[in-house]
């Protein structure tokens, strides 16, 4: 009788590629949907832009992955959010950021995923928690959190808004188009 392959479990960073790889594209039609002349657009005087917002999503997951690479990491002392020219230059920021986490990200082994990254501002600890924790709640919560406030700039500016993992009131997901082509 032959025996079975073991299975073999997924690395912690194969685990969070595999979910980035799913979220990449739908978080790159958000950005598509952006129309070039709402880039200075803001719901409210304390919000960011149409535009700082798409680039901050646009950015934010190359840029986490780099920010990890080095423990402990010189907290900066401010953070700007950049006011883009052109959806074009968010989108090449995307595909920047997209190849980096592709990159960047396999090169962490479960036991760096475990290690204890720290934040610091000069001699004073921000906080210190794991890699894999830092990744999950910055590189990809604080994504979606960001991509869901977008969807409410794309709402008030009655654009279409993009399916997520299920229906947005504009669209159907994927795996619910291919069911409704199917009946």
């Amino acid at each position: 009788m032959p025996v079975a392959e073991p299975i073999v479990a997924n690395s912690i960073a194969q685990s969070m590629l595999a979910e980035f790889e799913a979220q990449a594209p739908v978080t790159r039609k958000f950005l598509e949907r952006l129309p070039e002349d709402k880039l200075t657009w803001k719901p409210h005087e304390k919000s960011m832009t149409a535009g700082q917002l798409a680039l901050h999503i646009a950015t934010t997951t190359g840029g986490v992955v780099l920010l990890v690479q080095e423990n402990p990491k010189q907290a900066r002392s401010e953070f700007v959010f950049p006011q883009p020219a052109s959806r074009d230059e968010i989108l090449k920021a995307f595909d920047e950021s997209v190849a980096t986490v592709r990159r960047e990200l396999p090169k962490f082994d479960d036991a760096a995923m475990h290690e204890t990254w720290r934040l610091v501002a000069g001699d004073r600890e921000l906080f210190a928690v794991p890699r894999m924790g830092f990744l999950r709640d910055v590189m990809l919560s604080h994504w979606y959190q960001h991509r869901g406030q977008f969807s409410v700039y794309l709402r008030l500016l009655n654009i279409a808004v993009p399916a997520t993992w299920g229906p947005s009131a504009d669209e159907k997901p994927p795996f619910m188009q291919e069911t409704a082509k199917v009946s």
